[in-house]
This record gives C-alpha cells, sequence and structure tokens, in this order.
C-alpha cells in the first residue's frame, strides 16, 4: 500500500488532487464535512451560473458532455460533471462524506526544529522526516469524533465557504436592533429552491454586497417579487460587470488570457528584457483597458445607476473581482425590481437599514449579507499549533507565503491547493495537483528553505501589489500562464503549449493546451 495522504475537501481541488494522487500510487482519504461532492457549487442560488465559458473550465482530460449545450452552466450542471469525473477515475470509494476535519496537527519534530531546517522537511523530500498529522474529523450526523493519521496532508478547503464575512458594527447599530431577518449569503445558497423562493417572496430584501452572490440573489428576489417588492443593493465599491455572451469572452480572452496580454505587465521573478518590454507595452495594457471601459458604459447604464467604478478593468481583472451578469439583471434595474444604493458604510435600524452616504432609511423585511468570506482565517484555524497558524498566513500585511503557491516552506508533509485565485480555476488547480503528486514521487527537486521563502515573498509582493486591498484572497490573473510555465519547467514539460510561434503569442491559452502534459516527460 502507497503512502497515506489525507485531502481535506472534495471540491474541484480535491478530486483533482485525489486523481492524481491515485495514478501515483499512493493511498488517498479525502474528507468532506458535506454530504456530496463539488465544494462551493454543491449549494448555490438557483440563478447562479458559471462564471467562466464552460471550456476554460473543465479537466484537461475529461471535457464536457455533449449534452450541456450552455456556455454558463449552472451549479446542478457543474456537480453532475464533477460527480462523472469522480466516477471516471475512481474517485468515490476514496471520499468519506458528512466528515467534517475540525483540526489538523503535526505530530514530530518540534516548532523549534524545524526552523533550523535548511531544507524543506528537513532533509528537502516530500516524507523527509519522522512526523506524521494527526486529523480530527467529525461526523456530521453522528457527531462523534475520531482522529486519523496520514504521512501527508493537502488543504483544498478553498476561500469561498465555511467562515463568513459578517461586518462589524458599533453597538446597538447592529443587526441585534433590526426587528426583521438577518442572514449571509450562504444560508441563503442552502435552501431548497422552493423554501428560498419562499423565504423571499412578498418580502422587502436589502442585500449588502457588490458580487456574484449579490446579483445572482438580487435577480431571484426580482423574479419572485416584482417590483411592489423592489430589491436593494447597498454596495460599498462598484466593480465591473461584464457580459455573458460567448462573443465577448471570446474577445475578452484574446485581450486578457494570452501570452502577449501578459508582456503588458511587469511578473514575479521577469528577466530584464521582459521588464523593459512589460514597461514599454503598458501605455497598450491601458489603452485595452480603456476600450473595454468605453464598451461597457455603451453597453451598460452604469453611471445612470450608480455602478460604474472607480478602478480600471485591468485593476478589477487582475484582482479577480469581474462578475458576470446574470441575464436580464439591467432589466431589472430598469423596471425597478432592483434598486442600487451606494454606501461607504450602514447601520441597522428596528426598521431596516440607514446608508451613511445620505443618511436615508431602508426598510426592509430581510437583510442578506452578500460580504464574503474568512478565507484565510478558514485556512489558519484547521492548524491546531499556534505556530502553524501564524507561519501559514506569514504578516497581516501579505499574501499567503506558498512556494509555487502550493507549500509552505516550514510546514512539513503538507501542501495547499485551490487557494489562489486565477481566471481558470479548474486548470490552475489541476496543474497544481500535478505538480504536487510529481513531488511526493521524487521527481521534483526543491531549493532550500530560504530560496523557497525568498520565491514566495517574491508572489507575495506581486500579489500585494496587483490585488491592492484584495490581497488576501491571492489573485494571480494577470500573471496565470507566467505562473503555469514555471510549474511546467519543474515538472520537465515543455511550456510552450501551442504549434507556431504567433498562436502561441497571441491565441488565449486554455485547459485543452495542456492535455497529455505528464506524458511528455
Amino acid at each position: 500500500m502507497g503512502k497515506q495522504v489525507a485531502i481535506i475537501g472534495a471540491g474541484v481541488s480535491g478530486l483533482l488532487a485525489c486523481k492524481y494522487a491515485l495514478e501515483k500510487g499512493f493511498s488517498p482519504v479525502v474528507f468532506e464535512a458535506d454530504d456530496t461532492l463539488g465544494g462551493v457549487w454543491a449549494h448555490t442560488t438557483e440563478s447562479t451560473r458559471l462564471q467562466d465559458p464552460k471550456d476554460s473550465y473543465q479537466f484537461t482530460d475529461f471535457p464536457w458532455p455533449s449534452s450541456v449545450k450552455e456556455v454558463y452552466p449552472s451549479g446542478t450542471q457543474i456537480v453532475e460533471y464533477f460527480e462523472s469525473y469522480a466516477k471516471h477515475f475512481g474517485i468515490f470509494p476514496c471520499i468519506r462524506f458528512n466528515s467534517k476535519v475540525i483540526g489538523i496537527d503535526y505530530i514530530g519534530e518540534s516548532c523549534e526544529e524545524i526552523e533550523s531546517w535548511e531544507l524543506w522537511g528537513g532533509k528537502g523530500k516530500p516524507f523527509g522526516s519522522q512526523g506524521k498529522w494527526h486529523i480530527k474529523v467529525q461526523n456530521t450526523k453522528s457527531c462523534t469524533s475520531e482522529v486519523y493519521e496520514a504521512e501527508f496532508v493537502v488543504l483544498c478547503i478553498g476561500q469561498f465557504s465555511g467562515l463568513p464575512n459578517i461586518p462589524e458594527f458599533p453597538p446597538g447599530k447592529g443587526p441585534e436592533v433590526f426587528k426583521g431577518k438577518v442572514i449571509h449569503s450562504m444560508d441563503y445558497a442552502k435552501m431548497d429552491n422552493r423554501i428560498a423562493r419562499e423565504f423571499i417572496k412578498g418580502k422587502r430584501v436589502t442585500i449588502i454586497g457588490s458580487h456574484k452572490s449579490a446579483v445572482d440573489i438580487a435577480v431571484e428576489c426580482a423574479d419572485v417579487s416584482g417590483v411592489e417588492y423592489p430589491c436593494t443593493i447597498i454596495q460599498r465599491k462598484a466593480h465591473w460587470f461584464i457580459p455573458s455572451d460567448p462573443s465577448f469572452g471570446l474577445i475578452l480572452g484574446f485581450l486578457y488570457l494570452s501570452r502577449f496580454s501578459e508582456f503588458m505587465a511587469h511578473k514575479p521573478g521577469e528577466p530584464l528584457l521582459l521588464s523593459i518590454l512589460a514597461t514599454l507595452l503598458s501605455p497598450l495594457g491601458w489603452a485595452l483597458s480603456k476600450l473595454t471601459e468605453g464598451y461597457l458604459r455603451w453597453r451598460y447604464p452604469l453611471k445612470k445607476h450608480g455602478m460604474l467604478p472607480k478602478c480600471s478593468f485591468r485593476r478589477d481583472f487582475g484582482q479577480c473581482q469581474l462578475v458576470v451578469l446574470p441575464d436580464k439583471f439591467y432589466d431589472r434595474v430598469e423596471e425597478g425590481s432592483i434598486v442600487i444604493k451606494n454606501s461607504p458604510s450602514t447601520y441597522f435600524s428596528e426598521k431596516g437599514l440607514i446608508t451613511e452616504a445620505d443618511n436615508q432609511m431602508v426598510d426592509t423585511d430581510i437583510v442578506i449579507f452578500a460580504t464574503g468570506f474568512k478565507g484565510h482565517q478558514k485556512l489558519r484555524n484547521i492548524f491546531e499549533s499556534p505556530v502553524f497558524q501564524e507561519w501559514i498566513l506569514g504578516s497581516p500585511t501579505s499574501a499567503t507565503p506558498l512556494y509555487r503557491q502550493i507549500l509552505h516552506s516550514r510546514i512539513p508533509q503538507l501542501a495547499v491547493i485551490g487557494y489562489v485565485e486565477s481566471f481558470a480555476t479548474v486548470l490552475s488547480s489541476e496543474l497544481r495537483s500535478q505538480w504536487l503528486m510529481q513531488f511526493l514521487d521524487g521527481k521534483i527537486e526543491l531549493p532550500c528553505v530560504s530560496e523557497m521563502e525568498k520565491e514566495a515573498q517574491m508572489w507575495g509582493n506581486y500579489i500585494k501589489q496587483a490585488s491592492g486591498e484584495y490581497f488576501r484572497r491571492s489573485c494571480i490573473s494577470s500573471a496565470n500562464i507566467w505562473y503555469n510555465d514555471h510549474l511546467c519547467k519543474d515538472m520537465g514539460c515543455n511550456p510552450r503549449r501551442k504549434k507556431g510561434f504567433l498562436t502561441d503569442l497571441f491565441v488565449p491559452y486554455g485547459p485543452t493546451d495542456y492535455a497529455g502534459l505528464l506524458s511528455e516527460q
């Protein structure tokens, strides 16, 4: 029997990690708190659809079935696709459903000894130390707990679930003074579709937030209750919305998802020639961003409804903040069934919410926080060791310090997959899973700890510069191909995935370009 590898989470990253662990002869066990796989897609609102065109959100060796005609599949279709993948590659027997990991603890060398290591894990090998991980698992049905032992742990817990981000309010101005109902978008998404419709029907709903879940829920409220009971969105900051048209997605790919598009921005660790090229081409990047903004301002009544972002389109892209609009969103805004308000902050009263911007009351029956999640705290909290908790997040003002966005330089026998964002979520997780299993199989040599830390710091600085206030989300969209190139080189594969110089330079990269990657070794 191969080494015991514990994988926490059965979302897309967990499925990929398990698939490639099986291929390498390891013995993976996947712990999933829910009773189904799919991660965030297991519980979505009825109107929620994929943010990316399905051709860019697929496995390299398992395309979407021909029965899925939609460019942006629904949450149900996505889960069915994941289930087909799990069945095809024999992943289901490895998954332990209703098994919530409440803590992991490394039993082995002391933190002081680990800090003295010059090589990762003491010897620079995946199983170089004598330690093991103890994984505390709670059965969500029986509430009983057990401790499992593993030689390696892969955290695939993502950022967008589990620990909701609830804004803080001054004393006497929070939800406690409100007479209506207050929930998080996570709670709404977990409702059965029929129950969710009944919950909002004939109610004045106010949504705090401006991202995907906010607009999806607003459209559902508008469809159910109409103009008679309008839904209000209170946003602190507007972001760029993009249409779900396949033609726009194609154009967007050529403008922002090609090698040439990445030449217009500086990247971590780039040589002098590429740095000079990025400086010379930066005006072109600015012009393309302005061109995109002009089109979106022409297409949508952004200024009329206070939804014109202050940041550039390219900035939002680099921060992973773009939002694909639900169908007929602005039709609902124009007819008055959705109302947009801008305010840097709000506070509660008995009858609703008061916006700080104009000190006006928004009468409401239900408040839904579509304010995201505390993904970094969830990652921190899974460790029982206070030292490991401190190590995994690094400084409060820095991005999560991971070598190749996978390994922490100090924490042995553990990897993180799916935490760092990009525009191609599935592909990024697949390449990281391939890289990790190649490393566990002894095919990749790590540099010394100091070099790992230097590389992690370099990417952390880039992420903070590119993501601004959202640096904790660790987005690398503007350097995604550059990042993938590093993984390919580590695995001994050709990073140039397209035939022909011009094609490789100007045509967008996608999952099919990396099909059969490991067979090239």
